[in-house]
Order: structure tokens, then sequence, then C-alpha cells
């Protein structure tokens, strides 16, 4: 099976097939989301299988409005209405309660709540308007490894594993949304941040909490992307500060052990050391954490197709959206900083 790229001329075409039971990844402001009807089991076990995801892993549900999270959620709470009324459509996951039999255990892990979001993405809200059903919607990748912010990404990791993919150029964002947990009375709790903060939610909403555990590999997730590594590409990832010193003991290190060398950084950083390393791959400049953002994966990506060794990465403040950046940065470098016994 050839995987078709369809032009957002053809919204109606990928509507069909999700009404088929084929899978569709479709584009949105944070990454690229694989799709498939919400209550057709079949493809929902389909998604899992393309992208090789662990089936206690629950999905996202995309959904046009509050209106369609009632279809399926049960006793939406205000703070549920006023996050939506604010953040909707956008980079936000709200986790509610779920009607009991609404949707097949494979979309929510087998827990009893479901994550439900609206994507800012005119292209997308037009294919689930016209399927008329919530469509699940992990990351259309391979299972671990970087998120796709382009169709391209999407072919690369799943061409003749799906049908199609709804090509709408490149994610604005470029890292998932923040996942919200409200499927508790009176708490709410951040599962996996994003580029809504904990400060904008909590000028909202009372008490937001940060919930700072990473998941082992045997632990239950709650929502998407909760496991500890995640994101990474095949070479391995170290997070470098974003100082020259720091990546020339880095590139130092790695020459003694005879490793190709790969750079996401800044381009300040590179212009210094680019003719001593493989590759690299301009983050951002001046240390614009919304640009590095929008660049991380695809960076770990063009760094991966050099068939680079080891990425040395650059870290960024963990304050405002640089929580999400380092989130999936940790995640990919499963934890682990350059220095120690390393330099």
């Amino acid at each position: 099976m050839e995987t078709k790229k369809l032009a957002k001329t053809e919204i109606k075409k990928a509507a069909e097939l999700l009404k088929n039971g084929e899978l569709v990844a479709f584009p949105t402001e944070t990454v690229y989301g694989l799709g498939a009807i919400a209550t057709n089991e079949t493809a929902v076990k389909n998604v899992y299988l393309a992208k090789g995801r662990p089936s206690d892993n629950p999905l996202i549900i995309h959904v046009t409005d509050l209106e369609m999270v009632a279809r399926y959620a049960k006793n939406i709470p205000k703070n549920a209405e006023i996050l939506a009324e604010h953040f909707w459509a956008g980079p936000l996951t709200i986790i509610l309660p779920l009607k009991e039999g609404i949707l097949p255990s494979v979309v929510t892990g087998g827990l009893n709540t479901a994550a439900f979001r609206v994507p800012n993405n005119q292209d997308t809200l037009a294919l689930i308007k016209e399927v008329g059903e919530g469509i699940v919607g992990p990351s259309a990748n391979t299972s671990g490894k970087p998120s796709p912010t382009s169709a391209a990404h999407v072919l690369h990791d799943l061409n003749g594993k799906i049908s199609a993919v709804l090509d709408g150029g490149v994610s604005e964002i470029g890292v998932e949304s923040t996942v919200v947990d409200l499927s508790i009375p009176d708490v709410a709790t951040i599962l996996r941040p994003g580029a809504i903060t904990e400060e904008m939610l909590n000028s909202l909403i009372p008490h937001v909490k940060m919930d700072e555990h990473f998941l082992s590999e045997k632990e239950k997730p709650k929502a998407p992307g909760m496991k500890y590594t995640h994101y990474s590409p095949n070479a391995k990832v170290y997070i470098t500060e974003a100082t020259p010193e720091s990546f020339l003991a880095a590139i130092n290190w790695a020459k003694a052990q005879g490793m190709s060398i790969g750079l996401l950084a800044d381009k300040e950083i590179l212009a210094l050391f680019q003719n001593q390393v493989t590759a690299t791959f301009e983050l951002t400049t001046l240390h614009n954490i919304k640009l590095a953002t929008k660049r991380l994966f695809e960076g770990l990506r063009a760094l991966d197709e050099q068939n680079v060794e080891v990425i040395f990465a650059e870290s960024f403040e963990e304050i405002g959206l640089g929580v999400a950046f380092m989130n999936r940065l940790k995640k990919a470098a499963g934890g682990e900083e350059f220095g120690g016994g390393r330099g």
C-alpha cells in the first residue's frame, strides 16, 4: 500500500477513508496526528499497529467543540468550560470522566477517562466535521521517535502503513499540546506541559499543579508522552548547556570516543563549531525559545538522517514555553546531560 498525500482540497476524500475504517494522518498546530474514528475499535487498534505503540498508552480524541465532547464525557466541570472557552481551538487537551461504554477500551488504555482537544487547524476541523465523530490523533510517527511536524515526516515513518496524510504544511508550535487532568473534582493537574503554560492555566482556574513524575516503562500512563524515554532519535542525545565552553568540552569528549557528532543549537553556537562536527541543525538564533520549540523535532530527525552517533542539544531555562521544550528534550535524551564522567 502506498500512502497518498492529500491536499486541503481533498478533505472529503480523507473523510471517506476514515469512515471506511482507514487511517489518515492530519495536520494540527502542534504536530501531525494519526487519525481513526474514535468509536471504530478495529481502526483504533490499527493505529497502535501502524505506530508500534504500547496498547496501555491512551489516545487523545480530536473534536470540533465542547458540544461534541459532551457526547462522550459525563459531568463536564465548570473548569473545563472555562478552559475550553479561552484556549479552544488550541494546544490544550483536557482529561474528563467518560460515559460508561461510550468508547472502546483500546482508546482509553482501559481507563474510565479520556482526553479531548479542539485543534487550531481549519482543515482538520473541517475533516472532523465531515466525519461527524471524534477522531483519535496520536502523533503520526513510529512510537518513541521524534514527533512529525510535516507531511514529509509522516511519510518517512508511516509510508505504506496508513492510507493517506492530509498535507497542511509545517506545524506552527512543534510540540504536543498541554494535557490537564480535570477528571477528579476540584483538582487540576498538568500531566504534559505544552504551549499553554501553568501560569496561563492558573490565571483562569485555581490550584493548577504540574505532575513532575516521569513514568517508568512498567507504569500505566493516564496521558500520552508520560514515559521517561520518548521522542528519541536513533543517535544518543545529550542535553548541553548553551555556552561555547560546554559545547567545546562535549565535542572534544565525543571525538576522543571516535563518534560522529551532530549539533542541535543556536546559530551563534554552530558558527563556532560547524567545521569540527559531522552535521549541524540550526535550532534557533539569539536563544529564541519559540523558534527552538518549533524546530526541535525537525532537528532531531534531520541529524538522524545524517547518521550521526551522538547529538549535543542546547538547553533552555525552564520557564514559560521552556518547560515544554525541556520536557521533550529530557525525554529524547533519557534525562542525560553532558557532564559528570564525560568531559
